[in-house]
């Protein structure tokens, strides 16, 4: 678990995941689009994500491709967010929101 804590800790690497949620299965041209850094920049932080289990990958002939794997991030979800009361929570994430929305006013 500590590498998933690692690997999320990184900016560029929630980025990274974000992107895979919202279109699985990118290679690593497509993950390195409207990114600041090189081509091995990602490729490490990519590695970091593998490594934690965070992302699998699948060869399709010579083209790597990167798929998203939701199970780490939900057994952190299940161990330290499950046994505090959701609801609470929620109220508590949507009052900030609304507090952050009325100080960009």
């Amino acid at each position: 678990m500590d590498d998933v804590f690692k690997a999320l800790a990184d900016a560029t690497r929630r980025e990274l995941l974000d992107r895979l949620f919202e279109k699985n299965g990118q290679a690593l041209g497509e993950l390195c689009e409207k990114l600041a850094m090189t081509r091995q920049a990602v490729t490490k932080h990519l590695k970091v994500l593998e490594d934690a289990n965070l992302v699998a990958v699948r060869w399709n002939g010579r083209e790597k491709l990167h798929y998203l794997n939701p199970v780490p991030i939900h057994e952190i979800a299940e161990r330290w967010i499950g046994k505090f009361e959701l609801g609470r929570l929620r109220i508590l994430a949507e009052l900030k929101d609304e507090l952050e929305g009325e100080a960009d006013s």
